[in-house]
């Protein structure tokens, strides 16, 4: 059974959840010595093609899909065929596969690859390798990996590391530092930005601007600053939400601030299988209440067909601050990798 992920993960006082941090303490270390002798003993192979990954350090809720799914559209508006690449959490497919949208769903191939393939040529494979050699053979001319930070197998040409900007009130990215399942890390923050080229700060529609105190600890890696911003209004009258991803008290947070007319919100945990007794629950409450039932767009992939016609999907995008200068970042690595 899946879990909500624990707020006081993000948090940098130790004493939210205290007793559960100490007790799951071991465990943190074992996961990141595991996690560590992993990525020093792989020997990354080249598929032919440049590989720019999109990764994070935390164990999800930075926002790395959007960034990946813009990283495509940039590239694409430069001419240049660029094919997504993910390892499909969440499908039954393990073997390559391009992902076609009108035959696959969420349960083929998971739901963040189909949000991918709305903006591009993109691939599932269990074997990230096997699924960049099939991309290239298919023609692509570079790969842009969603989830790929701790996975070495691959060489990457530019790696980017995508952070939640949320600092306000007592939220930090991080946590407190530690290592799941302790903390929210997915291995010690000095490791996983060793390995990156740069830094992607993902703010909140209505954030103010980037705290300076996050900004100094990424060191001297270049950081480019992105907004997380509604596709479309959220849909005018009273509605009724609900969200299965790693942070589901941001979506909740971002209707509000998008002047939605929020009657009940509805947290579950990262890629729930929702039951149709939940979503039956809900559609009754939103009844009740006059109220639209609304979703994410990676939640409203993981629906059955006759719920998709009853739920609205309600999609974001990030929007970089400086789109040319991010732009030039993935040229500037395509032409390095070209010059070998």
């Amino acid at each position: 059974m899946k879990l909500n992920t624990p707020r006081w993960w993000y948090t940098r006082d130790a004493r939210h959840g205290a007793v559960a941090r100490i007790l799951l303490k071991p465990l943190s270390w074992l996961w990141a010595a595991v996690t560590a002798r992993r990525i020093a003993r792989a020997d990354p192979v080249d598929p032919g093609v440049p590989i720019i990954s999109v990764g994070n350090l935390t164990v999800g809720g930075s926002g790395k899909t959007p960034v990946t799914r813009e990283a495509i559209r940039l590239l694409h508006e430069a001419g240049i065929n660029a094919h997504g690449l993910s390892r499909g959490y969440g499908g039954s497919l393990r073997e390559p596969t391009q992902v076609n949208a009108a035959i696959h769903t969420a349960a083929d191939v998971g739901d963040e690859p189909l949000m991918l393939a709305l903006g591009g040529p993109t691939w599932i494979a269990h074997d990230r390798v096997a699924g960049a050699r099939a991309a290239a053979a298919a023609g692509a001319q570079v790969l842009v990996l969603d989830d790929a930070h701790q996975n070495p197998t691959l060489k990457k040409t530019l790696s980017l590391v995508v952070v939640d900007g949320e600092t306000r009130g007592d939220e930090w990215p991080f946590g407190d530092g530690s290592v799941f399942p302790s903390g929210p890390m997915r291995e010690k923050l000095r490791h996983g930005l060793a390995r990156a080229d740069a830094v992607v700060v993902l703010l909140p529609a209505d954030a103010p601007g980037v705290d300076p105190e996050l900004l100094e600890a990424f060191g001297d890696l270049p950081v480019h600053v992105a907004r997380l911003m509604p596709a479309a209004p959220p849909p005018k009258g009273p509605i009724v939400a609900f969200a299965g991803i790693a942070k589901p008290w941001k979506v909740e947070r971002a209707l509000d601030a998008a002047g939605a007319e929020l009657i009940d919100f509805a947290p579950f945990p990262d890629h729930a299988a929702f039951r149709e007794g939940d979503l039956a629950f809900l559609a009754d409450r939103a009844e009740r209440s006059h109220a639209r039932l609304v979703t994410t767009e990676k939640d409203w992939f993981r629906l059955s067909p006759e719920w998709r016609a009853r739920v609205l999907s309600w999609p974001v995008k990030a929007t970089f601050e400086d789109e040319a200068g991010f732009q030039r970042l993935l040229l500037g690595a395509l032409r390095a990798h070209s010059a070998r």
